[in-house]
C-alpha cells in the first residue's frame, strides 16, 4: 500500500446509526498513533454488491457487515473462510492487494474470548449447553461451543422449525427443544445463552423460567443494551458466573482490526469503557 494512502474501514449495515464499532475502532486508531478512519455506512440490500465492489478502489481496506447483510456477502465475496461457510453469514471483509474479496466470520471467535477473558473457570465440556434463538448469532455460537467441546446443545426457537434447520445442518449434537420448554432445558445446561434480542434496551422481556439454572453454570447474554440484563441479574442471584454481551463485540473486532491496520489491538478497561461513552 502506498504510505500516503490513508486506509479506510468500516461498517455496513441497515439501520447502522447505533452501532458501536466507530467508537472501537476509532479508539483503537488512537491508542496505536495509526493514520485510518472507520465509517459506519447505511447501505440498502439493492445497493449492497455494488457498494462493496467500489470500497477497495477509494482507499478501504475492509469492512464490518451486519445485519441484514450477513448472508449476502457470502455470495458477494471471491473467498470465504471455512468458518464463514459452515456458519452462513459473514461480518469481515478484507479487501485484498490483489483485489479480491475474502469474507470471514468472527463473532464465534468473539464469542469464545469473551467467555475465557471474563469467566476463566469456564469449562464448555462440563455438561450440555442451551441456546435460545436459532438466527445468524446463534449459528455462529452453536458452531464454537462444538468446536469448543460441548457434548451437546440443546436449541429453543419461538418459531420451531428454525432450530429444526440448526439440526439438520450441524447433527446429532444439536438438540431441538420447544420453546415453552426452554425452562426446563435450562437445568441440566452447564453454560446458557441468550442469542435473542429478548430483554433488549426497547424489546419484549425474555419470558423464560430460570429457576431451574444450575449453581456455577456459566450464563451469557448476547444483547449489551442493558449491560446487565434482567437475565444476567436473576443468574447472577442465583450464584451462576455471568458474563455481559459486549466482550463478544469488543473481541471480534480484534482479528479484522489486526488484518485491515496491521496492529493486534488490546482487549481492556480502556476499551470497554471509550465503547460505553
Amino acid at each position: 500500500m502506498n504510505e500516503t494512502k490513508i486506509p479506510l474501514a468500516g461498517v455496513i449495515g441497515s439501520p447502522v446509526a447505533h452501532s458501536k464499532s466507530p467508537q472501537l475502532h476509532g479508539h483503537w486508531l488512537k491508542v496505536h498513533n495509526l493514520p485510518g478512519y472507520y465509517i459506519p455506512m447505511d447501505v440498502s440490500t439493492d445497493n449492497l454488491a455494488d457498494v462493496i465492489k467500489t470500497l477497495p478502489r477509494m482507499g478501504f481496506v475492509g469492512v464490518n457487515i451486519t445485519v441484514p447483510h450477513k448472508e449476502r456477502v457470502i455470495d458477494i465475496a471471491d473467498q470465504v473462510t471455512d468458518r464463514a461457510t459452515l456458519i452462513g453469514a459473514a461480518n469481515t471483509l478484507i479487501f485484498r492487494k490483489d483485489g479480491k474479496i475474502h469474507a470471514d466470520n468472527t463473532d464465534g471467535y468473539g464469542f469464545i474470548q469473551n467467555l475465557k477473558q471474563n469467566a476463566p473457570d469456564w469449562d464448555p465440556k462440563a455438561g450440555p449447553a442451551a441456546v435460545l434463538g436459532a438466527g445468524g448469532a446463534a449459528r455462529a455460537v452453536i458452531v464454537s461451543l462444538l468446536d469448543a467441546g460441548a457434548p451437546e446443545i440443546q436449541v429453543a426457537n419461538r418459531t420451531r422449525v428454525r432450530a429444526e434447520a440448526l439440526r439438520a445442518e450441524f447433527g446429532n449434537r444439536v438438540r431441538v427443544v420447544d420453546w415453552v420448554q426452554a425452562g426446563n432445558m435450562i437445568e441440566d445446561a452447564a453454560t446458557v445463552v441468550n442469542t435473542t434480542s429478548l430483554g433488549m434496551v426497547g424489546k419484549p422481556a425474555l419470558r423464560v423460567p430460570l429457576d431451574g439454572l444450575q449453581k456455577g453454570a456459566l450464563v451469557t447474554d448476547l444483547v449489551y443494551a442493558p449491560l446487565k440484563t434482567p437475565l444476567l441479574q436473576e443468574a447472577e442471584d442465583m450464584g451462576c458466573m455471568t458474563v455481559d454481551g459486549l466482550g463478544m463485540l469488543l473481541h471480534q473486532a480484534v482479528p479484522a482490526f489486526e488484518r485491515w491496520f496491521g496492529v493486534r489491538p488490546e482487549v481492556d478497561e480502556a476499551t470497554r469503557a471509550a465503547v460505553l461513552e
